[in-house]
C-alpha cells in the first residue's frame, strides 16, 4: 500500500479464527480492501499455532471452533501474544463474554454483525494499541512501584516486568495518568474503545479485575486501584 506522498506503507495483519467457511469469505474480501493484511484459519489448535507464530496486529476470534474453541485459544495464547483479541460469537451468555474477557480478550462482538461495524471496531482497537507510539513521544509514567513506559508499553512493578494485554494496558495508563483522581467509567469506554457506556456493559469491570490481580502477582498492592461506586476507578498513590 502506498500512502498520498507516495512512501510504501506496511498493511496491518488481521488473522481471522472462524469456521464458517461463507462468513470468514465475506470478513477476508470485505477488510482487505481497506488496508489490512488478512489471512484465515478455520480451527482453534491451528489458529492458537498462528497466532504465537505470525504476531498479528489484530485477531478476529471466534467463540465455537473445532480442535480449540476460542476460550482454550486465548488460555494458549494471551502471555505470548500481546495484540488485540477481538471475539466473534452467536452466544447471548453474559458468562461466556465474561470467561473471554477474564482471559484475555480485549472485546466481544455479537454475530451476526454488519462488516463495516466489525471493521469500525478493528480500527478503534488498533488505533488504541499503536496510535499512542506513532503520536506521542517516548514518556515514563511512575506510580509508586508501578512504572510505565508509554513508548513501548512496557509496565513493570519495581524491576519485575507483568504482561498485559493491550486493553489492560490501556487501562492502567489512564489511570496512573489520572493518578489519585476518579476516572469515569464513561471515559475508560470512550477514550479506549472509542464507544459510549450503555450503563450496563460489564466488561470494563472484568478488565480492571484482571488489571488487579496480574499487578498483585507482581506485588503491587491490588487494593490501590479503588473502585468508586457508581462512577469509576481510582489509582491512588499509597
Amino acid at each position: 500500500m502506498v500512502s498520498p506522498h507516495g512512501e510504501r506503507v506496511q498493511k496491518e495483519r488481521l488473522l481471522i479464527v472462524e469456521d464458517d467457511d461463507q462468513f470468514a469469505e465475506l470478513l477476508v474480501t470485505y477488510l482487505g480492501p481497506h488496508g489490512f493484511e488478512v489471512s484465515r484459519v478455520a480451527s482453534g489448535d491451528v489458529g492458537a499455532t498462528r497466532i504465537l507464530e505470525a504476531q498479528p496486529d489484530l485477531v478476529i476470534l471466534d467463540l465455537m471452533l473445532p480442535g480449540a474453541n476460542g476460550l482454550d485459544v486465548l488460555r494458549r495464547v494471551r502471555a505470548g501474544y500481546a495484540g488485540a483479541i477481538l471475539m466473534l460469537t452467536a452466544s447471548q451468555s453474559e458468562a461466556d463474554h465474561v470467561a473471554g474477557l477474564e482471559l484475555g480478550a480485549d472485546d466481544f462482538v455479537i454475530k451476526p454483525i454488519e462488516p463495516r461495524v466489525l471493521l469500525a471496531r478493528i480500527r478503534t482497537r488498533l488505533r488504541r494499541r499503536g496510535g499512542a507510539r506513532a503520536a506521542e513521544p517516548p514518556s515514563l509514567l511512575d506510580v509508586g512501584p508501578i512504572h510505565i513506559d508509554v513508548a513501548t508499553r512496557d509496565v513493570r512493578i519495581d524491576e519485575e516486568l507483568v504482561s498485559l494485554t493491550s486493553m489492560e494496558f490501556d487501562v492502567l495508563r489512564m489511570l496512573a495518568t489520572e493518578a489519585g483522581s476518579v476516572v469515569a467509567r464513561e471515559d475508560l469506554y470512550t477514550r479506549i474503545l472509542g464507544i459510549e457506556y450503555d450503563g450496563l456493559d460489564r466488561g470494563m469491570d472484568v478488565h480492571v479485575s484482571r488489571l488487579r490481580k496480574k499487578l498483585g502477582h507482581a506485588g503491587f498492592d491490588p487494593s490501590r486501584i479503588k473502585s468508586v461506586r457508581g462512577v469509576g476507578y481510582l489509582l491512588a498513590y499509597r
